[in-house]
């Protein structure tokens, strides 16, 4: 099997070669169909300030204590990082690093702590899970003779409450390194894809895990051997597998090459049963994103700078081709934001080689399928790099490297249009503030909710992010129904697990305006 097309190299990965052959004297630029060059994103570029209200702002470079390789949205507003050592060195099993939004950004609003487990964490996979909010951290890297990049098993737990890492003691069937991790409607979590071992000559063979496992809190681990798969996430499909719990209760599947698949874990007496759906779409890439942006529709980027909107509300799942982002943008992210946008940030055309870097991010509106283009942020932000939702409504987009072009011990914060006054004044708006809602509710009850204001426009529900590797393993966005009285709201909750798993929210309410509140994280089930 080839070198996996995301690990670092100066060398131009396979797909790249055929696009940009090399030659004596340089290179020869034959471009992608469909892509175009946009020299304004080679570099960052300054911005009037005026149309703020339509672009939004990124603030100042602030500093990291590690590389944000790993970044999960904690119970409390919180967000755990991990990854590298301090000098953005490679590895996870020395510190980690839990970041408080409250305190700003300098050092004070960071507890950096010692990882005390023996667990090499990095390219793991991380959830929240949704009875104990604890963070799930399953796989991650191991050392053998100097060779990095073998898989362990290892299980560890981040609890919020204490800020403690410690090891879970039962480990996981198979080793695992770069598995995906998602929260399913009964409760449970699943876990696909990942390497065992690397191609290391005359030592070891590449080897892949085929076989879905799946945890549930408080009886441990069991796995779904009559389901592997090497084309749904295995050999074919291996590198954090693009995976949904879907509106019909069963687990949806894209795949790189184009196949498109429905798990159900839960079939056949607990052995599962895995489908191959009728939905064949174009390839993509292990680091070209996916985001789910409304109830049972998925917003995925495919090579060639194509996207398609894939709806899994129907018997059989769709798809309908929309504008892509401009280029194709290798190890970019996809975050839906609080009003249900989609903000794609970082990436280049050329897997994690600073060569037609995206220095600014574009904003998707379902709605009316355009793309607006934010102002540059400062770094370029490519392999190993994040993005993440904030309880604010600002998304923090962070670190790249271990290796790259650059070495981000650092994050950039981004402010959407949303925030600000809808003039060319550049000011952020006041903010409707939600002053009551309760702290845990079910699906299809109806919760009370006070705010500050009258004439609320508008509430939603966005699973908080956990993400890594262009991956948020379980952001989706959810619109929500209310009634209003005055200043106090009767908002309807989603009305089954299989539209919105168990686990914590942030709600948001908008204004008149369409300004909208700092969320109140609030668990469901």
């Amino acid at each position: 099997m080839s070198r996996h097309p995301g690990l670092p190299s100066v060398v131009l990965p396979e797909r790249a070669a055929s696009r940009w052959p090399v030659r004596k004297g340089g290179f020869m630029m034959r471009w992608a169909a469909g892509s175009a060059l946009v020299l304004a994103a080679w570099a960052p570029v300054a911005h009037a300030a005026y149309d703020t209200y339509q672009r939004g702002s990124f603030g100042a470079v602030v500093n990291w204590p590690l590389i944000p390789i790993h970044a999960a949205l904690l119970p409390d507003g919180r967000m755990l990082t991990y990854g590298t050592d301090a000098k953005g060195n490679q590895t996870g099993q020395f510190i980690y690093d839990v970041w408080d939004p409250n305190k700003g950004t300098d050092a004070a609003s960071h507890l950096t702590l010692p990882n005390t487990t023996g667990a090499d964490t990095f390219c793991s996979g991380q959830i929240v899970l949704p009875a104990s909010g604890a963070v799930l951290l399953t796989g991650g890297d191991r050392t053998v003779n100097g060779v990095r990049n073998y898989s362990i098993n290892d299980v560890n737990l981040f609890d919020w409450r204490s800020n403690a890492l410690y090891s879970a003691q039962a480990p996981m069937a198979f080793l695992r390194w770069y598995p995906t991790v998602l929260t399913m409607a009964n409760g449970s979590v699943l876990v696909l894809g990942g390497r065992q071992t690397p191609e290391v000559a005359g030592v070891s063979k590449e080897t892949i895990v085929s076989t879905p496992e799946v945890y549930t809190e408080g009886i441990g681990w069991r796995s779904l051997p009559a389901v592997a798969s090497d084309d749904a996430y295995g050999a074919r499909n291996w590198s954090y597998p693009k995976a949904w719990q879907a509106p019909n209760g069963q687990v949806f599947i894209a795949t790189k090459w184009g196949g498109t698949y429905y798990l159900d874990p839960n079939a056949s007496a607990g052995a599962g049963q895995l489908t191959r759906t009728p939905l064949n779409l174009a390839q993509s890439d292990d680091y070209l994103p996916a985001v789910m942006f409304a109830p049972g529709k998925i917003l995925s980027f495919r090579t060639y700078n194509r996207a398609v909107v894939i709806d899994l509300n129907g018997a059989t799942p769709t798809s309908t081709s929309t504008a892509g982002v401009g280029m194709d943008r290798y190890h970019g992210s996809a975050t839906v934001m609080a009003d249900g946008k989609v903000l794609v940030s970082g990436g280049s055309m050329v897997s994690n080689v600073a060569f037609g870097v995206a220095y600014t991010s574009r904003i998707w509106d379902p709605a009316t399928k355009g793309w607006t283009t934010t102002p540059s942020a400062k770094k370029m932000r490519l392999y190993h790099s994040v993005s993440l939702l904030l309880p604010d409504g600002r998304v923090l987009i962070g670190g790249g490297g271990a290796p790259g072009p650059q070495t981000n011990l650092n994050a950039e914060i981004y402010t959407p249009p949303y925030l600000y006054k809808q003039d060319w004044t550049a000011t952020l708006a006041t903010r409707p503030v939600i002053t009551s809602a309760p702290q845990t509710t079910s699906w299809g009850a109806r919760i009370n909710v006070g705010v500050n204001v009258a004439g609320i426009s508008r509430v939603t529900l966005v699973k908080t992010g956990s993400a890594t590797h262009t991956v948020d393993f379980d952001q989706r966005f959810l619109p929500l129904t209310y009634t209003a009285s005055g200043t106090q709201l009767n908002v309807l909750m989603p009305a089954n697990a299989n539209l919105a798993p168990p686990g914590y929210y942030m709600l948001f309410v908008f204004d008149s305006a369409g300004v909208p509140s700092v969320a109140k994280i609030i668990k469901l089930g």
